[in-house]
């Protein structure tokens, strides 16, 4: 660590800071519907997230090597370019914690890699397949099969205790899903505390303090992991309470199926090396679980808004990003206006988000917003769930539908009067 410059430790403390709001962005992913359908307690929850993200750093480091020696080229590429791009992901990670979207971490800090070194070196500085096979495509796939596999899971959940009394099984559930929150953290330290790694190695091969190809040392894995933990434990909970509370009503039943299933994509990213979105994963498997409940609803303006924020996190990010770095272009006067600049817009963004604070004890609540009507594709799913087999005699009757104003109210065949 003797060779490195003021700059580079400048690139390195920048990285850090990113996956501290990295942490705090995400916690929502592991520990919204804990949260939220009340298996655990808010702050031992956040606790419980940010030691196994610290365990998670440590269990592969095949993303951090997508980041450093996949997503662009390092020949060429100056430090001043991973500080540009850091300063876009850290605003757009910022502004939309303070709008209280979950939207990807990952991306953002894809987008400004991808606009720092666009506006640096152009398009040669770009790794084009890379960016297709192992973020364009696993971003479009996760939240889909995250999804699907949560609908799935939620409806054989709830088949398999239909003759069951809920209070029964409340327990049970409330535990698998206090172990699958954990599974969830653990893969999250698993791929995003990689991924500042990544950049960390990346800022050092630019450097000249590693050769290009290697591995993230030690101490950048420890720090890494150590930054994302404490942001974890920081709470994040304007996300989690749009995730808990805003996208759909949870059960505990459905709050473990849809841990579970984004868990298993996240792990099976990390190990193919796909540098996936952990908060899409997730939004999708929570989405998939509301689906899954007869009678559940997700609230498409939530989740629409959520996906316009999908969609504009890669080029946001750049656009912030390759203005940053034609700032940092102009030499060392232009290092410290970025500086400055990315100092005074996150202090403007805190104490825009002090105007209605949002922390542990009113995370769940809702704003008093008013319960969103049954939407297409939730009326649409509804309408082919196929009524429980030996069920309760209400579950049945609940899926016969009501009459209309002025038709006569249908009576079983052979059924007397009272």
């Amino acid at each position: 660590m003797e060779h490195i410059t003021l700059l580079l430790a400048i690139v390195i403390v920048t990285a850090l800071v990113f996956d501290f709001t990295n942490g705090f962005h995400d916690t929502a992913n592991a520990m919204a519907t804990t949260i939220s359908t009340g298996a655990m307690k808010p702050k031992t929850a956040v606790a419980m997230s940010a030691v196994l993200n610290l365990v998670g750093a440590f269990l592969s480091v095949e993303v951090a090597k997508t980041i450093s020696g996949g997503l662009i080229n390092e020949q060429g590429i100056q430090t001043e370019v991973i500080f540009a791009a850091l300063v876009g992901a850290i605003l757009w990670n910022l502004f939309t914690w303070l709008l209280g979207l979950p939207s990807s971490s990952s991306h953002a800090l894809f987008g400004g890699l991808i606009g720092a070194t666009l506006m640096s070196v152009g398009t040669s500085g770009v790794n084009g397949g890379v960016v297709v096979t192992k973020v364009l495509l696993p971003a479009i796939a996760a939240p889909l099969v995250a999804g699907l596999a949560a609908m799935l899971a939620t409806r054989l959940t709830y088949r398999i205790g239909r003759n069951t009394a809920e209070k029964d099984t409340a327990k049970g559930y409330r535990a698998g899903q206090i172990a699958s929150a954990g599974l969830v953290s653990l893969a999250h330290g698993t791929n995003d505390a990689q991924k500042t790694m990544g950049v960390i190695t990346l800022a050092l091969v630019t450097g000249g303090v590693l050769a290009p190809g290697s591995n993230p040392p030690m101490w950048v894995i420890v720090s890494a992991g150590v930054a994302i933990a404490l942001g974890t434990y920081l709470g994040g909970w304007r996300i989690i309470r749009t995730m808990g509370k805003g996208l759909t009503d949870l059960q505990p039943q459905q709050g473990f199926a849809a841990q579970t299933s984004a868990a298993t994509v996240i792990l099976a990213s990390s190990h193919l090396g796909f540098s996936l979105s952990t908060t899409q994963s997730c939004s999708g498997a929570v989405m998939g679980a509301g689906l899954g409940r007869k009678g559940g609803v997700v609230r498409w303006s939530t989740a629409t808004r959520m996906f316009i924020a999908w969609g504009l996190t890669l080029p946001a990010a750049g656009l912030v990003a390759a203005g940053a770095e034609f700032l940092t272009a102009q030499g060392a006067w232009g290092i410290a206006v970025t500086a400055v600049l990315l100092v005074g817009l996150s202090a403007v963004i805190w104490l825009a988000s002090r105007r209605q604070p949002v922390d542990h004890t009113n995370v769940n609540e809702t704003d008093g917003a008013a319960e969103e009507p049954v939407g297409v594709v939730t009326a649409a799913i509804a309408a082919v769930t196929p009524p429980p087999v030996g069920g309760p005699a209400s579950d049945i009757a609940a899926t016969i539908p009501a009459p209309g104003p002025g038709e006569p109210t249908a009576e079983p065949a052979r059924t007397a009067k009272v």
